[in-house]
């Protein structure tokens, strides 16, 4: 069930359960909840060979707590300052949580298919994300600023619950000065927040999309990405145009313990990323 998309390879192909000591280099708090962690290898030969492609993800992990499957935030171009933006909601990311900048742990990675953004030149595109699936999301916002020339018009379409909860605030205005069109929206606005209020779905109404042209990708919770599909079918958009990262629930990257087995597919091993085209059984069985 891959799709047919550029998967870069891990940086011990043949090894991938071999670990790598990385170091915090700096940390980013995003959110009440949500930090980002700059993080360098300690070894100079393994920074030299890492590489990753739009909508990987790496294994982070603290010895004696466990590990956890993280996608890669930062800019592909400059695989050597890697990012990973982390909610702490777990043992692994509530230890993570407690580290300070210079603290190590370990990494192994990048796992994982990749937004097919190398089949997106000429196209137009709408990246639709909510809450923290706009992580999974940036590296392509990366890619598209620094190739602007090779697209066509570029939507983002970014919601949270809260003005509190958006992520990267501060990057907005250089995305709209590169242009990409962002618009924000949050559920639930309060006193001091002058932008729109409502679901991500509800901004497509905005946007004036050539369904023959139109290439879609969306992250995040799993309600708001059906309802970004059905915005997306209502206008025309070839299903096997319509990219979705089922990132959320990962454990060993590899398919062994099968916590993210979907259908036929794992999560981890054969994702996250797909085509709606092959997700739409699973997206519309209730209680996903």
């Amino acid at each position: 069930m891959k799709p047919n998309i550029q998967v870069a390879a891990t940086v011990d192909a043949a090894n991938p359960w071999a670990t790598h000591a990385v170091r915090i280099r700096a940390i980013e708090q995003e959110v009440s909840d949500v930090a980002s962690y700059e993080l360098e290898f300690e070894d100079s030969a393994v920074a030299e060979r890492f590489h990753f492609v739009p909508g990987q993800f790496n294994m982070l992990y603290l010895p004696g707590i466990g590990e956890s499957a993280i996608s890669i935030s930062s800019d592909p171009d400059v695989p050597q300052r890697l990012l990973h933006t982390v909610r702490a909601v777990g043992s692994v990311t509530r230890a993570l949580a407690r580290k300070q900048i210079g603290d190590q742990l370990l990494l192994r990675g990048p796992f994982g298919s990749a937004w097919p953004v190398d089949l997106f030149r000429g196209q137009d595109i709408v990246i639709a994300a909510g809450g923290l699936g706009l992580a999974p999301v940036r590296p392509v916002i990366h890619y598209i600023m620094n190739r602007r020339g090779e697209f066509g018009k570029v939507w983002l379409l970014y919601g949270a619950r809260s003005p509190d909860d958006l992520l990267y605030t501060s990057q907005y205005d250089c995305w709209r000065e590169t242009d990409i069109e962002t618009h924000i929206t949050v559920d639930l606005g309060d006193n001091q927040w002058k932008g729109n209020i409502g679901v991500v779905p509800s901004l497509f109404e905005r946007l004036q999309l050539d369904a023959s042209l139109t290439r879609v990708l969306t992250c995040g919770p799993e309600i708001m990405m059906r309802f970004v599909i059905a915005e997306c079918l209502a206008q025309k958009i070839d299903p096997k145009h319509i990219f979705v990262s089922m990132e959320r629930n990962m454990n060993c990257a590899l398919g062994f313990c099968g916590h993210c087995q979907l259908g036929p597919a794992f999560v981890c091993k054969d994702g996250p990323v797909f085509t709606y085209e092959q997700m739409e059984p699973y997206l519309n069985v209730e209680d996903f």
